[in-house]
């Protein structure tokens, strides 16, 4: 089973979540942007996941991290709980 490593940036709008990829575009830190804004308890660490495979988040989410390279951010991706920004540091078969 496909397994993927993912960290997100969890916000209340999507205008929260295109700044917060400007500001990664410009070269800023995801760990550090997540610690700032995320509103997800994970944002502590860097808005750290850590693995989880197929069906283990909710499905916008889900579909958005496994179609994602290694390494690339992606968002924003609107859920009941927010609109998030994530970026996929590791995929394990």
């Amino acid at each position: 089973m496909v397994r993927v490593k993912a960290s997100h940036i969890l916000v209340k709008t999507e205008a929260e979540a295109k700044e917060i990829i400007r500001k990664l575009s410009s070269g800023d830190d995801f760990a550090k942007l997540a610690k700032l804004y995320s509103q997800c308890p994970s944002g502590r660490a860097g808005g750290d996941l850590g693995y989880f495979g197929k069906g283990q988040m909710v499905k916008p989410f889900e579909d958005a991290a496994f179609k994602a390279k290694v390494g690339e951010v992606v968002g924003p991706v609107k859920t009941q709980f927010g609109w998030h920004v994530i970026k996929v540091t590791d995929m394990k078969n």
